[in-house]
């Protein structure tokens, strides 16, 4: 089974801090879902999917809320690009995922609708779309293609919360920052890609680190400290890329991008076009587009 781990260094946080102890070296969790949920997320995805077919464009950058990362102030942790054609169906995704069994990130290619369903929570559930202009997303989805580029800016060593300026390590997250940049730049290795993000004003936001997680870096195999400055260490922060990350830097540089933020919920689905984030419990607003789950 492969399972992203892209957030999981903030799981084992969020673990720790609410059970007060270490948790498993493993990172599969497998939720079990009823027909009705199933049904939900299916009508999720496929609203999800004529939003992405009505753009017009090649390719998109995706995230889920899967892990929960409220109490760090986060929505988003796995970031991938859906594709409009290349791969088996049109809207699928192509990402870096974990092999919890294996040790290794895999590139892996998935269904939308799959994509979708990767969340802990089955109930209510967050999708944030970046549409790209067509200056970024033709390349974007060539880089995505090109089989022998993607699988060259892979690591073989993974850490969940992988600093962004280091080849040491890299998350699911991190790949697709520097596939973005091998798209623009026509870099070719991860060298060059971290170097024109880093002159291009690629910075992500420093996240709040416990004591904790850093105990957790010695007993838990996907979890590393040692590509990280000392002095960020030092005060406390961790330094790794996240999706809303590469979403500012997306709009920062390409003001014809475009931001969708769909959830499902007890009132239905929910749609918004940039704006403020969805609120919490997918409660629709005014001028929200709301659609049933039946």
């Amino acid at each position: 089974m492969i399972r992203a781990a892209c957030a999981a260094a903030f799981a084992v946080l969020a673990g720790v801090a609410h059970a007060g102890s270490l948790p498993p070296q493993g990172c599969d969790r497998h939720a079990a879902t009823t027909a009705e949920q199933q049904h939900r997320l299916l009508r999720f995805a496929a609203v999800v999917r004529e939003a992405l077919e009505a753009s017009g464009t090649q390719a998109a950058l995706i995230a889920r809320s899967g892990t929960d990362l409220s109490r760090f102030g986060l929505r988003y942790s796995h970031a991938a690009v859906a594709l409009a054609e290349g791969l088996e169906t049109p809207w699928a995704v192509r990402q870096l995922y974990y092999a919890c069994a294996e040790r290794a990130p895999r590139l892996f290619d998935q269904g939308l609708a799959g994509f979708i369903s990767g969340s802990d929570d089955a109930d209510v559930g967050y999708i944030s779309v970046l549409l790209l202009p067509p200056e970024a997303a033709a390349p974007l989805a060539a880089a995505a293609l090109d089989k022998p580029l993607a699988l060259g800016l892979l690591n073989a060593r993974y850490s969940a919360n992988a600093y962004p300026f280091s080849t040491l390590y890299q998350n699911c997250n991190q790949w697709v920052a520097e596939l973005l940049a091998a798209s623009v730049a026509g870099t070719t290795t991860r060298v060059q890609a971290q170097d024109w993000l880093r002159h291009e004003g690629y910075a992500p936001e420093p996240v709040h680190a416990s004591p904790w997680l850093m105990i957790a870096g010695h007993f838990v195999p996907w979890l590393h400290f040692d590509d990280h400055p000392r002095a960020s260490l030092e005060a406390g922060t961790v330094q790794t890329s996240l999706p809303t990350s590469l979403e500012a830097f997306a709009q920062q540089r390409w003001a014809g991008a475009r931001r969708l933020e769909f959830c499902h919920g007890p009132q239905g689905i929910v749609q918004r076009e940039s704006g403020e984030p969805l609120a919490a419990g997918c409660a629709p607003r005014d001028g929200d587009r709301v659609t049933g789950l039946n």
